[in-house]
C-alpha cells in the first residue's frame, strides 16, 4: 500500500454491524478509512480501502500489518460470539474466539503501534460480559483478556503519547442478536428499554480517537443503557 494519508485509521469487522457503523461515522469525521473483514463491505462508498482477511490466521496478519503500516488509528471490531453452558461448550470455539478477540489485536497492535507516534490512538471493541456471564463463559474470558491487554499496553505506550482503550457495549441492535446459534443465551433488553445502537457506540470511538481525548487511556468504557447497574 502506498504512503498513507496523515489521518487515515483501521477497522476491523468493518463490512457490518458495529464496525461498519464505525467506519462510516469516522469516514463523517474525516478520516481515511482502510477496512479489514472476512467478507467485501457492500454498497461502502465511505471505506478508501478495504483489506479481506480472516483474523484468525495468523499468517494473514503479517500482510494486513503490512498493508496498514502508516495508519495513526486502529479500531478493533472484529469478533464473533460462541455461547454454552459449562457442560455444552466447544473448545475450537474459544479456540477462534481468542484468536480474533485477543491474538490479532496483539499481532495488529504490535506492528502498527510503534510507527504511530505522538497522538497515535487505539481503541478495541469489548463486550460488558467481559466480568462474566452465564452461558458465555469462553466469550467473556476472551474479552476480560482484551481489557487486561489492553491496559498493559495502554501504560507502555503513554509515554509515546499513544492512547489505548476499550469499548464495551450491551446488548446492541446488530443481527447478531438473532443469531440462531445462541438461542439457549438471548440478549438482556437493558433498563433503558431498548438495545445499543451501533452509532451510539461509533460516537463514543470517534471521541476516543480525537485530540480531546488525549488524555483518556488504559479505560474500559461500558455503555449498557443501565444492564450494569
Amino acid at each position: 500500500m502506498a504512503t498513507l494519508p496523515p489521518k487515515s485509521v483501521a477497522v476491523t469487522g468493518s463490512a457490518s454491524g458495529i464496525g461498519a457503523a464505525i467506519a462510516r461515522r469516522l469516514a463523517r469525521d474525516g478520516w481515511h478509512v482502510i477496512g479489514v473483514d472476512r467478507v467485501e463491505a457492500q454498497d461502502a462508498p465511505h471505506l478508501a480501502a478495504q483489506i479481506i482477511a480472516d483474523l484468525s490466521d495468523p499468517a494473514r496478519i503479517a500482510d494486513v500489518a503490512a498493508r496498514l503500516r502508516g495508519v495513526q488509528g486502529l479500531v478493533h471490531a472484529a469478533g464473533l460470539m460462541r455461547t454454552g453452558a459449562l457442560d455444552a461448550i466447544s473448545v475450537d470455539d474459544g479456540d477462534v474466539m481468542w484468536a480474533v478477540h485477543v491474538r490479532a489485536l496483539t499481532l495488529l497492535m504490535q506492528a502498527l503501534c510503534p510507527a504511530m507516534g505522538a497522538g497515535g490512538r487505539v481503541v478495541a471493541i469489548g463486550s460488558r460480559t467481559s466480568r462474566g456471564a452465564a452461558g458465555k463463559g469462553q466469550y467473556a474470558a476472551t474479552k476480560a483478556a482484551m481489557v487486561a491487554l489492553i491496559r498493559s499496553f495502554a501504560a507502555e505506550l503513554a509515554p509515546h503519547a499513544i492512547t489505548a482503550n476499550i469499548v464495551a457495549p450491551a446488548a446492541t441492535a446488530t443481527g447478531m442478536l438473532q443469531r440462531a446459534d445462541r438461542a439457549d443465551v438471548p440478549p438482556v433488553l437493558p433498563p433503558i428499554g431498548r438495545f445499543i445502537e451501533p452509532d451510539e457506540i461509533a460516537a463514543c470511538v470517534a471521541f476516543l480517537l480525537s485530540p480531546e481525548a488525549g488524555a483518556l487511556t488504559g479505560q474500559e468504557i461500558v455503555i449498557c443503557g443501565g444492564a450494569s447497574l
